[in-house]
Parts: C-alpha cells; structure tokens; sequence
C-alpha cells in the first residue's frame, strides 16, 4: 500500500486528501505545523477579512455550502466550511496537529520527514500543500526596535490587542488592506494609511443572502466561472477587457472620492493587472473621513512614538499594523528539501519552476499543491487545486498500473513546459511592473499563470507518460 505524506491543512491540504481517500488510498497522513486545520483561513483573523472570489466559485466542485450567508463569505464561515469538509471526509482524524515540518529528505526507503521536535515519518509520496501565501512579510526599515506600541501583522492578527481610540498606521494597500482600513476606521481615534503604490480597486457586488436563497446560491458557480475566465483575459495589457477594467476602476474613484488631490494619489500609475486587482466598496470612502489620512509615500524609518515615510515626514502612532502581505518567493519556506537532484531550495535560488506546477525534476514522488506559475490574476484557486489533486492522483494510478514504485518529470519536459508559460508571461501585464509575483533578483514571474482555470484543468488533465520516468 503507498503511503503518502502531505505538508499543510489549508485548502489544497484538505483538497488533495479527499482526492486520494476516495480513490482507494488510504494510508494518507497530513501534518499540520498550527493547532487546528485551515490555512491561511486559520491565520487570517483581521478584521474585516473574507474571500474577494464569490463563495459558490471558492469551494469545492464536490462539497457545494448552503450555509454561505453572503455572497462573498467572511472568514469564518470559509474556515468553518473547510472544517465541515475536512470531517464529511474522514480527513481530520488523519491531521497530526502541532507538526511542524522541518526537513524532507529522500532516500532508498522513501521520504523521511523530520519534524521540529525531533520525531520523524517515513512515506512513499511526499506533496506540499504549504502554499505561496503563509509567511507574512514585512518590510525592514531603521528603528523597529525601538518602537513603543503593538506591532500587528494582517497575516498573524492578535486578537487580544485593542485598537479603540488609539493613534493607528496601517502600512500597505493591497487585498488585505482594503479589508483591513474600513473596519480600523470606525474604531481608531486616527488613522494613518501608507501607501507605496495606488492599487486598481473595482466595485464588489457584495451582499447578504436570504435564508430561502442559501440553498440555491451554489447554481451561481456556472455563471460566476464563466464571468472570471473573461476577467483573466485582463492580464492582456492590448484587450477590451483590460481597458473595461481601467475605466470601471477609475469611475469607482470618480463617484466615491470627491477630493482631487486624494483621487490623484488614489490613481494607479501602473497598468491593470501589474498587480492584484481588489474588491472594495468601502475603502475609498473610508480614506474620506476626517479621521483617516493616505499618505502616498513609503515607510522608511520608526522611533518610539511615529513613523516616517519617504517624504520626511514624521506621523505620531500608538500602534502599526501591517497588510503588506507574505513571502510568495521562498516556496516550502523553513523546510530543507534534498533528493536526487539535490537541495530543493539551491535549484531554486533564481526562481521556483516545475513541470505544470506539481513535479520537480530529481525529486521522485514528490508534488506539490499551489506550487510554482500556478497562481491566479482572476478565478477562483480552488479550481486550481482541484485540478492539480486530480493529477496527482492519476500520476499515482498510472505509477501503480505500469508497478512501478517512483515517478519523476523529466528535465525537458519540465523545461518545455516553462519555455512556454514564461513566454506568455513575459507578454502580460505583470511583466510590466514590480509585484510579489516576480523573483526580487530576477525578475522571473514564478507565481502565476498566464491564463484561466479552464485552460489549466485541461493541460493538467492527462498524465502523458513520456513526460516522466517511471522507476
């Protein structure tokens, strides 16, 4: 029987292990580094947090919810609903919890995996399911140390620290950020926004759902999944849908920011989809209040009692809360990874690649779940993550039907397959700027890919077996 090991509880996690439970694997293990499952849904308890992809569209095409109480749910009804699936499933029983993921090393008997308190396990297959967005970042500038109040990241929220009436600064304005400001606007005395870059925000057709409709929301996943694969064509920087974007986000700005000055420093100087484009009917006119500043320069140094950013300018504050988002570049951050080809994080010191997003070459029996170019611009990762489970679980099938026992990609499949991804990259809109979503030295985008979820799921849904060795 193969035993198989995955790294991470999030929704790729649980998402693999239905997966292979359902097929007949059943010797399937899920070590989790926290103390409960869910991921990033776990972790991200700021106010204000929730999904910017409708709830039909972000579950499971196999565990449809009619408990979503609005159409884009918040995140305890997301971290609820993984929970539920988890259980429905049988999964949970098999999550070993307070397991943290040290180190991954393969040798004639399998993957040893070594945990931080010393114990190990040995599997067959070993799959990743840490994900790109589960180490916040933050940046470092002169005199942290020093500084006097609560510092809080939207990444690892402390819930115990009370924000009311203090002096607040919230450094970044990106997805969680415009989640983030409306919410620590009605409770702070004053409210300091930094802002390095102005971001494409686009009216969010949000709201509760009747009782009587929760039943029937999940038919809104056809349409909702037909809509966001014609937003992926955004990423185009020549299309129709690009420039209906741009126009659409600067007549939310127009109608929600009457003060031109504030408009002006609200207006992206980057092209739409450089960068993330978010959801908000609530952000702008939060920077509105009398209360709440933008200041539209960089953090650059901190003292006991204020900030300044890049304009010289020194901003009193009690505290700081960070929305400046997660390490995407370090993929499997903290966990040494060794096999045939060597050190995991050495191969990928330019830039993480893999052969459709799930097999490394070198690394025999070895996948990962929400790996390298497997991101999206628009669309729900879900779908992407189901369709990746899908994959490992037919490799698997194949791998036993042909009896054998390892299966690795080979090197120029592997390098085809990202000769072509980079070459649509390359020809996007996030080549055109700087993003989380490029390497910092080298610019290569390792995070996304170049198009929709539909066309992902039918390049992934075939195992061609001239594409890999089987051993």
């Amino acid at each position: 029987m193969t035993s198989i090991g995955i790294i991470g509880t999030g929704f790729g996690g649980i998402g693999t292990a239905v997966e292979l439970l359902t097929h007949g694997y059943d010797d399937v293990r899920l070590w989790e580094r926290a103390d409960q499952l869910g991921g990033v849904w776990r972790d991200n308890t700021y106010p204000g947090s929730g999904c910017d992809v409708p709830g039909p569209l972000y579950s499971f095409s196999f565990a449809p919810s009619d408990r979503w109480t609005r159409r884009y749910p918040v995140q305890a009804e997301i971290l609820a609903y993984l929970r539920d699936v988890a259980d429905w499933f049988g999964v949970t029983p098999r999550c070993r919890f307070g397991a943290k993921v040290v180190s991954a090393h393969q040798d004639a008997n399998g993957w040893r995996v070594t945990f931080d308190d010393g114990t190990a396990e040995t599997v067959d297959v070993l799959v990743s399911a840490v994900g790109q967005l589960s180490e916040p970042s933050a940046p470092q500038v002169q005199g942290w140390e020093s500084f006097a109040g609560p510092v809080l990241h939207a990444g690892s929220w402390d819930d115990s620290v009370d924000l009311a009436g203090r002096r607040v600064a919230v450094v970044g304005t990106g997805a969680s950020a415009i989640q983030l400001v409306p919410r620590l606007a009605e409770v702070a005395r004053e409210l300091v926004v930094v802002q390095r870059s102005a971001q494409h925000v686009l009216p969010k057709l949000d709201g509760a759902y009747p009782s009587w409709y929760r039943d029937l929301a999940a038919r809104e996943r056809r349409p909702i999944d037909w809509i966001s694969q014609q937003f992926s064509r955004g990423l185009d920087p020549n299309s129709g849908v690009a420039s209906f974007i741009e126009r659409l986000a600067a007549t939310q700005r127009r109608v929600q920011v009457r003060d031109a000055g504030l408009r002006r420093d609200l207006t992206p100087r980057h092209q739409v989809g450089c960068k993330r484009i978010l959801f908000s009917n609530e952000y702008y006119p939060a920077l509105t209040r009398d209360h709440v500043r933008l200041v539209p320069h960089a953090l650059t140094e901190v003292r006991p009692d204020a900030i300044r950013t890049a304009d010289g300018t020194w901003h009193d504050v009690d505290a700081v809360c960070f929305a400046t988002g997660f390490d995407t570049q370090d993929f499997l951050h903290g966990i040494e990874v060794t096999g045939p080809g060597g050190d995991l994080h050495q191969l990928w010191r330019d830039g993480a690649r893999a052969h459709l997003g799930i097999h490394v070459p070198g690394f025999p029996n070895l996948f990962l779940a929400y790996g390298p170019n497997t991101n999206l611009g628009g669309g729900s990762i879900i779908t992407m993550l189901e369709a990746q489970a899908r994959h490992i679980r037919a490799t698997l099938d194949r791998m036993r039907h042909r009896g054998a026992r390892q299966v690795q990609a080979r090197a120029e499949a592997e390098q085809r397959w990202d000769a072509r991804v980079q070459d649509e990259l390359v020809r996007s809109a996030w080549a055109s700027c700087s993003s989380w979503y490029r390497h910092p030295e080298t610019g290569r985008i390792t995070s996304n890919w170049p198009g929709g979820t539909w066309a992902y799921e039918r390049v992934v849904a075939t195992v061609h077996d001239e594409d890999f060795v089987w051993a």
